[in-house]
């Protein structure tokens, strides 16, 4: 098991009611900006709750965060934090309203030319502007976590940031919200949980047994979860197992003392950067060729995962290899999920040579958990995936 440190500080407030719980976690006095997506939260009574559980505070509200947090939209809240004295953020919705509130509490206290350095810079923040949150969506754990990924339309990238200063001060986590969550929504949300876990499991053997038992917990749990939550949404049990499996993915504690890939993540940001596709969607149409391509340095942890979590007893280390990789597929195909890209555009020609060049401008020499994917080899990857 290799060395580590870990400290999540985010409280969570988890189980039906909780959101009356609010005033009691941000500090008195606080000057507010509450920040949503589409409205949905005025559909579902989200909203309601929210403003009845804030009374004595004053309350600035942002709406309008896109599926994937789009920075010009952002920047417009940026200035409604500097000019109306901001001091506290709560974000009420899902991962991407969510990372949105994170590239915010960045860039309220940042001292350099432009917040879009802190992505392409990678500057990470040791201490941001305090925010809570209220999950409406499960899936990216950003609840939880202190990483968030940001949109910019105009250059047709999506890039990722972070730091320790960074993470929620409390999560509010109601389950009820899951019942009026749209069917897609749900999928993706499965799917966006189950290769969070894969991205820090899906690697090689460092003799870190508890960390690969959490993980496949968690896979084995959103697998038995899946059909259950699909068909029916409004069973509280169901939702709110699905709801901690989803923050329990990537909220730190899987990716200690074991190597870490993410780079199906990385590849998969610019499917989504380019054409729209939903996140989650992006991840299942490079999985597969990204597995089969990584198969000599891949194969162990194949093996171990198709038989602990699908049950594959019979054959060689890569015949199970192999099934663990056709499960995998198999599952996103049961969510509806397709895992091409030619399912999702026709304009996908030269699409592997986009990303490639792209990877080379950022200097991006060699991504996985040995470093050693080049951009050649992400094109590889991507062409596979056609």
């Amino acid at each position: 098991m290799q060395n580590f440190e870990f400290k999540n500080p985010t409280k969570i407030l988890f189980g039906k009611g909780q959101i009356e719980n609010l005033t009691k976690e941000i500090p008195e006095g606080a000057n507010i900006l509450m920040l949503y997506g589409g409205g949905s939260i005025k559909k579902n009574g989200v909203y309601d709750e929210v403003i009845k559980a804030l009374p004595g505070f004053k309350v600035t509200e942002f709406g309008g965060i896109p599926a994937n947090p789009e920075y010009s939209i952002l920047i417009d809240a940026l200035a409604i934090i500097k000019s109306e004295n901001i001091d506290f953020l709560l974000a009420v919705g899902g991962g991407s309203v969510i990372d949105g509130t994170k590239f915010l509490s960045a860039a309220a206290v940042f001292e350099g030319n432009s917040p879009w350095d802190i992505l392409t810079k990678r500057i990470r923040t040791t201490k941001g502007m305090p925010y809570g949150t209220v999950l409406t969506l499960p899936a990216t754990s950003s609840e939880m976590n202190s990483d968030a990924v940001i949109t910019r339309a105009e250059t047709k990238e999506k890039l990722s940031m972070g730091g320790a200063g960074l993470f929620p001060v409390f999560s509010v986590l109601d389950p009820e919200v899951v019942k009026s969550i749209p069917k897609r929504q749900l999928e993706n949300g499965l799917a966006d949980a189950f290769m969070h876990v894969l991205e820090q499991y899906m690697t090689y053997p460092v003799g870190a047994i508890l960390q690969d038992r959490f993980a496949e917990s968690i896979l084995q749990s959103i697998i038995e979860i899946a059909p259950k939550i699909l068909e029916n949404p409004y069973d509280y049990d169901t939702a709110a197992n699905f709801m901690w499996c989803c923050t329990w993915a990537q909220n730190g504690l899987l990716a200690n003392g074991v190597p870490t890939d993410w780079s199906v993540h990385l590849i998969a940001h610019e499917l989504t950067a380019l054409f729209g596709i939903d996140h989650a969607r992006t991840l299942a149409i490079i999985l597969p060729s990204h597995y089969n391509f990584t198969f000599e340095s891949k194969k162990e942890k194949l093996a171990q995962y198709a038989e602990r979590v699908w049950g594959v007893k019979t054959g060689s280390v890569a015949d199970k290899a192999k099934a663990g990789i056709d499960k995998t597929e198999t599952f996103f195909h049961s969510l509806d999920i397709n895992t091409t890209l030619s399912a999702y555009t026709s304009e996908y020609a030269g699409t592997a040579e986009t990303i490639a060049k792209r990877f080379t401008q950022r200097g991006w020499k060699g991504i996985g958990e040995h470093r050693n994917l080049t951009p050649t080899d992400v094109a590889n990857i991507v062409t596979n995936s056609y």
